[in-house]
């Protein structure tokens, strides 16, 4: 079905054939996921090359023909015709693939295709949000903030993840005003921002709780959770990415701290942590059935604290939350 609906798009793009080089587009199509050189040529039907590193378990576990890899300099003879790329393609291999660049045609097939799941795709991506949900129940903050980190990604492992989907964020006391604070070797104080994710079959998740023990601090983390059920509330087909974010919005602005909601209120994942749609409030766009989704509205007050609550959700037309964590945690220092 997947390579039926690229081959389609393709097809309507006036495209002949496309060279295939990111990971997670070989994973999407192949449901192999290489680890070292590998590519993948769609034609008539998508063929993926593998090198002798990895053949023997693209063999076993890929769902189209594998071959074994062709030198870089003869790839432009697999391919034919109108030449679509990734857009993310290095530049240093649009010399290999063809000897007219303009017959290259950068193509967005499969970041469109990839915003919707399948349901086996939401199954693993439900897999990795329980992995996830489960490892945070053995985090530990008794010394730094690198030490909780190291402690949740470790349950994450042996649980089952292939890897962290991203490096865990653990941001605590002022340095949890930066959003994405490298965690550091300072000792954990509160508020304590934990933003985590699991691989599952390098299927992602996402999630964020913030650690709280002031009446300051909880009177701005009421208000973000405010703010996230008002945008999860809005989330169902055919509503604009930009009314998502704006929900949220209009609750922290409301209490006077717009100024401090500094980023999107959500985005997409998949096999990438950050995929389409972006959740933003220039953002173009509706939302469609069975996109996965995060809320994850946020306050950073700079010198003072960070508040961030993030849930990860299943776009339908009664849209459901998939992670099932309280939001509110209990924690001992």
């Amino acid at each position: 079905m997947k390579n039926e609906e690229i081959l389609n798009q393709l097809k309507d793009e006036n495209i002949d054939s496309m060279f295939v080089y990111k990971p997670e587009n070989i994973k999407y199509i192949s449901d192999f996921y290489p680890s070292s050189f590998a590519y993948l040529i769609i034609d008539e039907e998508p063929v993926l090359y593998v090198n002798s590193i990895d053949k023997e378990d693209a063999e076993e576990q890929s769902t189209i023909e594998t071959r074994d890899i062709v030198r870089l300099g003869e790839v432009k003879d697999l391919l034919k015709g109108n030449i679509a790329v990734e857009e993310s393609l290095d530049f240093g291999l649009l010399k290999f693939l063809t000897d007219d660049l303009n017959s290259l045609t950068p193509s967005t097939v499969f970041e469109d295709k990839r915003q919707t799941k399948t349901k086996e795709e939401i199954t693993k991506i439900r897999n990795s949000i329980g992995i996830a949900e489960n490892g945070i129940k053995e985090i530990d903050f008794t010394s730094t903030e690198k030490y909780a980190a190291a402690s949740l990604e470790f349950d994450m492992t042996i649980n089952g993840s292939t890897k962290p989907a991203f490096d865990t964020i653990v941001a605590s006391g002022t340095r949890s005003s930066s959003p994405h604070s490298l965690t550091s070797m300072n000792r954990v104080e509160t508020p304590i921002v934990v933003d985590w994710g699991a691989r599952y079959d390098h299927y992602c998740s996402d999630i964020t709780r913030t650690f709280i023990d002031s009446e300051r601090q909880e009177e701005i983390w009421n208000i973000v959770l405010e703010a996230q059920k008002a945008a999860i509330n809005t989330i169902a087909p055919g509503v604009k990415f930009a009314d998502v974010d704006k929900a949220a919005r209009d609750v922290i602005t409301e209490y006077g701290y717009g100024d401090y909601f500094i980023h999107s209120t959500g985005h997409g994942f998949g096999l990438d942590i950050h995929e389409n749609p972006n959740l933003s409030y220039n953002s173009n766009g509706v939302l469609e059935e069975n996109m996965i989704v995060t809320a994850e509205p946020g306050i950073y007050i700079p010198g003072e604290l960070g508040v961030r609550i993030e849930d990860d959700v299943l776009v339908k037309k009664n849209s459901e939350v998939l992670t099932s964590l309280d939001k509110k945690l209990d924690f001992s220092l």
